[in-house]
């Protein structure tokens, strides 16, 4: 059994920065005998603490797997750069937060990935934890290292340092994968690390990379990926879970010791979202819709809510207003929590889902936060060719029904850089956020009416129709929020009442690099960390002079630079470099639809997608590929219980 390495930590935490991230002990976190285990978990959200804590699905994991009482799971976060310095200095290992274990006696190590920009933190763990980078250089010692999370569904750019990779919903396949390895291991690990690798990949829903090999063409572009091993499969399926109400997770949500990014218990209402936004990855590759029913979810804030002690639970989905059931959600939610300390809050709202019986219900208890809206694009045309169709009558009609309400402060946010987008199209922008400001002074006949304008730069994902896209450079992205920034300050009428926040271009172009990168950018990514990139989600950790020079090194020779992952649009019979990989999608829908998307951007078509929960199906491919199928109510049961107790 490895030893705490708490006793050697301990005397250092003084000496850098948050040392309380470093201890653990959260209530509702698990200890566990390790003698007592056959398979033993460390999951890595790799981040800091205060972002990485919060993060459901690392918590949702973290329950399931120590349920069993055959498995061990802890956790463990990225470390910051001062503690680093310390662990490097004294030989501490990387270790984990629950047992203070070091991460490098595990069987499993699973890292999750919401962002690419978390790729450096994995190498650094991996590094403190002495286990070897590159997967072909590890033995039967050392874990098995698993990506998982939206990144995974091409986790190429890391397919040299980790040893399989996980698409899709990941509460029954880190059963299965345990279930393996306790096999395994009872039959004595016959075959070594190469055999449970095979056990793993013959399943068709575990990647293991280095089962398969890529060909690249004179021109630099990708040949082939083919399976070298004559058992592994053509294509790697996602996996979809479905009957939520079966998975009421968290049950035991962790409460965490020091502050974070979302203080706030979060239950997750359903998965999936079918309104075929064209940018939005989460939306592709998370189909079909999955709804938890009413009773479900009351039973679940119930039980998060008395063993938080969270004042606030937020109600999660890519579009949770969507959820057939909503409004009896909120009504049975605000009658229950009257007059408690309880409030409830829903994210980002779609314009045409709004109601404002729907936002009383949620500001019952007093707590009027400002609304978010995501229109996306600035102009009309720009929000057809997302297929975002909410126009600016939906919205202007919306914010002044909230303005007139009482509400004061409305969010919107937008993308900059999308297919086909002009300059004109950005500062249309401007001119919506004018039109919001006037119409809330207007209802309200007050002055102190504001509207924030948050803009985030557009970066193609794979498993989505923009998958093809050419991404704007970071220089004409600056120039186009420039232009809006100054047409914003400069009016005199409606400039003061107007925020604009946003981020330049650079970071979007390396996230680019790392979303649709093939295995030659993970040259890059070891080169950056090895200069000491850390962090890079951070804007006052990232670097992009250390990207651009890592990635003109590591590409010398290779036909292929930096603009030709990232600025560069692909053809239809182009080898995408996670085409091997099944998300369920149709290659050929997604290329019809973003066809439709160029279409209606040069006004030869005027397509629309519909949410396909309510419409014929759309012959996307999810559904008769996965075996899977829409589940929506409305359920006919009630929110239980039906009062605080």
């Amino acid at each position: 059994m490895p030893e705490s390495l708490f006793p050697r930590l301990e005397p250092h935490l003084l000496s850098v920065s948050k040392p309380i991230q470093y201890v653990g002990g959260e209530l509702n976190s698990v200890s566990k005998d390790w003698d007592d285990t056959q398979v033993r978990w460390a999951l890595m959200y790799p981040d800091a603490y205060e972002v990485g804590l919060p993060n459901q699905g690392v918590q949702i994991l973290y329950e399931v797997l120590n349920e069993r009482p055959w498995i061990l799971a802890e956790r463990t976060y990225a470390v910051w750069p001062d503690m680093e310095a310390v662990m490097r200095e004294h030989g501490i290992p990387q270790f984990t937060v629950d047992g203070h274990r070091p991460v490098g006696a595990f069987d499993v190590f699973g890292v999750s990935f919401s962002t690419e920009l978390g790729y450096t933190n994995l190498l650094n763990a991996l590094d403190l934890a002495g286990i070897p980078l590159h997967a072909i250089d590890r033995t039967d010692e050392h874990p098995i290292v698993v990506a998982g999370g939206h990144a995974a569904f091409n986790p190429e750019p890391i397919a040299d340092f980790v040893d399989a990779a996980v698409l899709g919903d990941g509460e029954e396949v880190v059963l299965a994968i345990s279930d393996v390895i306790r096999e395994w291991k009872d039959e004595g690990r016959p075959g070594g690390r190469e055999e449970l690798l095979r056990r793993l990949a013959v399943s068709g829903t575990v990647y293991v990379p280095q089962f398969y090999d890529v060909a690249y063409a004179g021109d630099g572009a990708i040949a082939s990926v083919v399976p070298n091993r004559p058992w592994a499969p053509d294509r790697v399926r996602k996996h979809t879970l479905m009957d939520l109400d079966a998975w009421p997770y968290p049950a035991n949500p962790l409460v965490p010791l020091a502050e974070t990014v979302h203080e706030r218990f979060s239950v997750e209402i359903f998965r999936g979202c079918t309104r075929g936004c064209r940018f939005c990855q989460a939306g592709m590759i998370t189909r079909p819709v999955r709804e938890r029913s009413i009773e479900t979810i009351g039973a679940m804030v119930d039980n998060g809510v008395k063993k938080t002690g969270f004042e606030e639970v937020g109600l999660l989905s890519l579009s949770s207003a969507d959820h057939t059931e909503i409004g009896d959600v909120a009504k049975g939610l605000a009658d229950r929590y009257e007059g408690s300390n309880v409030s409830l809050s829903l994210p980002s709202t779609r314009v045409d889902a709004f109601n404002i019986t729907l936002a009383n219900e949620f500001s019952r208890n007093g707590r009027r936060s400002g609304l978010t809206f995501a229109p996306e694009g600035g102009s009309e045309r720009m929000r057809k060719v997302i297929n975002k169709m909410v126009t600016e009558e939906d919205l202007i009609r919306t914010v002044a029904t909230a303005y007139s309400h009482g509400w004061r402060q409305v969010k919107l946010y937008f993308m900059c850089g999308l297919p086909t987008e002009t300059d004109d199209d950005v500062l249309q922008i401007a001119e919506l956020a004018k039109k919001v400001i006037a119409k809330g002074r207007e209802v309200s006949g007050r002055n102190d009416i504001r509207c924030t304008v948050s803009i985030g730069g557009f970066v193609p994902k794979p498993h989505t129709p923009f998958q093809w896209a050419a991404q704007l450079d970071h220089e004409t992205t600056d120039d186009r929020l420039r232009q809006l920034r100054e047409t914003v300050r400069t009016d005199k009428r409606y400039g003061r009442a107007i925020g604009f926040r946003y981020h330049d271009g650079r970071p979007g172009i390396i996230e680019g690099l790392l979303s649709r990168g093939d295995r030659r950018v993970g040259r890059i990514i070891e080169a950056v960390w090895r200069d000491g990139g850390r962090f890079d989600g951070w804007s006052e950790h990232f670097s992009f002079d250390r990207w651009v020079a890592a990635a003109e090194t590591a590409l010398a020779g290779t036909g292929v630079d930096l603009d030709w992952f990232t600025t560069r649009e692909r053809e239809y019979d182009e080898v995408l470099p996670w085409d091997h990989l099944d998300s369920g999608l149709d290659k050929d829908w997604l290329w019809s639809d973003w066809e439709d998307a160029l279409a209606v951007g040069d006004g030869t078509s005027d397509v629309e997608v519909e949410d396909c929960r309510w419409t014929p199906c759309y012959d996307c491919g999810v559904c008769p590929e996965m075996g899977t199928e829409i589940q929506i109510g409305p359920t006919g049961r009630q929110l239980l219980p039906l009062s605080v107790v």
